[in-house]
């Protein structure tokens, strides 16, 4: 059954938890959304506050994707970019499906449905994100129409002696 993705849906204590345990759920299960496992939701917490805070600020934007129970099942932050020379694109940031919906599609349902999102702001030509090499994930973003642009060899240490490239990607949205 496919995601409903919802464009900046209310917060409340149900999709707060709800973020927070996909966010744990995926960073323990190995996904690259700024942690390295093991890690708590007490851990998750201050990082989506930050989110939220963006959020209210006006700064970011969320989209989820809930299952056919309505749980928070896939997850994704947009960001617009704040130096007046480029306000064309935004950032992309923690883009997460739920490990028990992994190999369904739905990580490409979420791309499409950010992409679709993310043409309906004013003046955004296009996306611009982040992956960690070494996970395969940027060859996935390959095959959602973002092209790799920049990497900056090592940058991300994810424990001694283990440095991963930061891999930069774009999708034009024209």
């Amino acid at each position: 059954m496919p995601l409903t993705f919802e464009l900046d849906p209310p917060v409340d204590a149900a999709l707060r938890d709800g973020l927070l345990a996909l966010w744990a759920d995926v960073s323990n299960a190995g996904g690259a959304v700024g942690f390295v496992p093991p890690v708590s939701v007490e851990q998750v917490r201050p990082e989506l506050v930050r989110h939220f805070v963006a959020m209210a600020e006006g700064r970011t934007r969320l989209l989820v994707g809930y299952d056919e129970r309505g749980a928070v099942a896939a997850a994704a932050f947009l960001t617009y970019n704040t130096h007046r020379l480029m306000t064309h694109w935004l950032w992309l940031y923690t883009v997460m499906v739920h490990p028990g919906h992994q190999g369904r599609g739905y990580g490409r349902d979420l791309m499409a449905a950010v992409a679709d999102a993310a043409r309906t702001f004013a003046g955004i030509e296009a996306i611009r994100l982040t992956c960690r090499g070494g996970t395969g994930v940027d060859r996935f973003y390959a095959s959602c129409g973002y092209k790799e642009v920049g990497r900056v060899p090592g940058a991300i240490r994810v424990a001694p002696g283990d440095d991963r490239d930061d891999i930069v990607m774009l999708q034009p949205l024209t």
